[in-house]
């Protein structure tokens, strides 16, 4: 298991759950239903590519497969621009940070089709 993904993978998805939680007990009453929803989206997604990630370090034990170490590198970028775009525009209320959301998916798609080619190595 590549020690690296593996521990970015442990806490992306703790911060998965601290988030899901916030957004459901701190939030609630602070947030339109709109934002509380933008920020459940973001909780869930990193979730999902905290997942990912671990997939990723474990196809990543071979040092060779430089496709599971790209595949995690990205869902890594992918959080960080997508989830924290969606916590930035939920908590603040500033439009502007969802343009940034859109670079998030689409390096969430390249490390699914990166982890679809690791996943292909024999």
């Amino acid at each position: 298991m590549h020690s690296r993904l593996a521990t970015a993978g442990a806490i992306s998805g703790f911060i998965a759950v601290a988030a899901g939680a916030f957004g459901a007990h701190a939030l609630k009453a602070r947030l339109t239903p709109e934002l509380l929803q933008v920020f459940e989206t973001g909780a869930r997604y990193q979730m999902y590519h905290a997942l990912a990630l671990l997939a990723a370090a474990v196809l990543a034990a071979d040092p060779a497969n430089r496709a599971a170490v790209w595949a995690g590198r990205l869902f890594l970028l992918g959080s960080v621009l997508f989830s924290g775009s969606l916590y930035a525009l939920a908590l603040s209320g500033i439009g502007r940070f969802g343009v940034i959301t859109p670079f998030g998916g689409v390096a969430f798609l390249g490390g699914w089709l990166a982890l679809a080619l690791a996943a292909r190595r024999p």
